[in-house]
Formats: C-alpha cells, sequence, structure tokens
C-alpha cells in the first residue's frame, strides 16, 4: 500500500473540482500519457512508467463530492484500487490524501515497488498538483455528480440527494 498526502492552499471545492476532471491528469502526474472518460464512472488509461507502458480500465466506485473518490482497475493486466479524500482544513486549504494499492507484475516491477519508486512517484504527483491548482483562480472544470458503490442498497450511476458519511481507509475488496 502506498500512501501520500499533501496540503493545497484553495478551497475544497476547486481542490475537488479540479481533481474530477481525469483528462487533465498527464499535465500533472509523470508517467500517464492519457485519461480518456468513457462515462461518468469508466476511465481508459495509457501509462509509461519506467519503461512499462500499460493501458487498462479503471471503475470509480464510490465518489462524494469535496469527500472521496475510490476507483478500482477492472478487467485483465493492472490491479490496483485507491481512494483519494478532501478534508477542508479551513475556508481556503485542504488536505488531500492518497491510498493506493496495486499489484505489481514481474520481477522488475516488483523491485521497483520495493525500492520505492511508485510511493515517490504519489508524493511527485501530489506536489505537482498542488503547484497544478495553486496557479489557477478557478478549476479547468468540474463533476458534481454522487456515484454510489454498486450493490450498496442504490442503483448504479450518478444518485442525486446526501451522501452518507465516507467509511475511513482504503475502499473494501
Amino acid at each position: 500500500m502506498v500512501q501520500g498526502t499533501i496540503r493545497v492552499d484553495a478551497p475544497v471545492r476547486r481542490v475537488y473540482d479540479q481533481w474530477t476532471q481525469f483528462e487533465e491528469f498527464p499535465r500533472f502526474m509523470h508517467g500517464v500519457a492519457a485519461v480518456e472518460q468513457r462515462d461518468d464512472r469508466h476511465l481508459h488509461w495509457r501509462t509509461g512508467i519506467a519503461g512499462f507502458r500499460r493501458e487498462f480500465d479503471a471503475e470509480i466506485v464510490d465518489q462524494v463530492p469535496d469527500e472521496r473518490i475510490a476507483w478500482r482497475s477492472v478487467g485483465d493486466g493492472v490491479r490496483q484500487r485507491g481512494v483519494v479524500t478532501f478534508t477542508p482544513l479551513d475556508a481556503t486549504h485542504t488536505r488531500v490524501r492518497v491510498v493506493l494499492e496495486l499489484e505489481p507484475e514481474g520481477l522488475a516491477e516488483r523491485a521497483a515497488s520495493a525500492l520505492g519508486v511508485v510511493r515517490s512517484r504519489v508524493s511527485g504527483d501530489l506536489r505537482r498538483f498542488k503547484d497544478f491548482v495553486e496557479d489557477r483562480h478557478a478549476a479547468t472544470g468540474a463533476w458534481r455528480g454522487r456515484l454510489r458503490p454498486v450493490g450498496a442498497g442504490a442503483p448504479a450511476g450518478a444518485a442525486p440527494g446526501p451522501a452518507p458519511p465516507p467509511p475511513p481507509g482504503p475502499p473494501p475488496s
């Protein structure tokens, strides 16, 4: 498990709104070549990290505006899941915390993981995200919908209304 936290000098709404602009990720995440948002819940990623090129699909399993976004990879290949949380510290500062679980494939990826390459990448990406948000007076876009976990007593997809408080820690399996 890899974790990273950073304080962003911007209100939680702006920070969260920027994070929902997944197709902008290559602007601050090294190794991310492209992210295509296929619908509210599904993303297609193209990455190239330490010489390993990957394409994979991810599903947003839980999304609460201004609080959290949880995802997991779907299909064959890359196996990961994670959650990013947004905590307002005051009216103009937000804590962003990422928890990522991934299963490296092959000896080289396991070695890179053991050497802290992924942890370093997450830390650097968070610093670049902070700079990206703080350099702008507004997010490049926003998506304010609520996505609930499928099978959690609510229909799949966007659902209006208040959301229950998020559970602590990483998303369940």
